[in-house]
């Protein structure tokens, strides 16, 4: 079962819901996904990992860098851009470390087309480049390059975290 937690999730509510939905503590039951954004992670998820260290559930712990980093540039196009959705990842795995967590998953948005949908990334997308081939109905993907640059950077965290 998977729970999205946002920056409004208090440590409250959050506890609260793992007793119920968990009250056994049953190991592989419960996945929490963290969507905080590039600007919030460092002051959310560290007292997000606190509030279910002091349940004392195991919970599989699973980052989606992509919703909480979405934006509409001034054109109207929803996007995403690829330095917040690295920063919120590379924050996530050096604050699980320093906790003593460990981050078991990434939610990733991608596609294997060439779509023009997030900016930057090797080939530097900018927002004037997301008209050329902006193809999602619902959310931005990151295109192939791009989530081959992220995978790149997740494989190269020290320690595989």
């Amino acid at each position: 079962m998977g729970i999205k937690i946002g920056t409004d999730a208090s440590n409250e509510q959050l506890q609260g819901l793992i007793n119920i939905l968990n009250p056994n503590n049953e190991p592989g039951r419960l996945s929490l996904i963290t969507r905080f954004g590039a600007k919030h992670v460092e002051e959310h998820l560290p007292r997000v990992i606190q509030a279910v260290r002091d349940t004392g559930s195991s919970v599989l712990w699973i980052c989606d860098p992509m919703h909480g980093n979405t934006e509409t540039t001034a054109e109207g196009y929803k996007t995403r851009r690829f330095d917040n959705i690295v920063a919120e990842l590379q924050a996530a795995f050096r604050i699980h470390r320093e906790a003593g967590s460990y981050l078991g998953g990434v939610h990733l948005e991608l596609t294997g087309e060439n779509v023009t949908e997030c900016t930057g990334g090797a080939r530097g997308l900018k927002d004037s480049d997301l008209a050329r081939a902006y193809k999602s109905q619902v959310d931005p993907r990151l295109n192939y390059e791009q989530a081959m640059e992220v995978a790149m950077r997740i494989a190269g965290q020290p320690n595989g975290r």
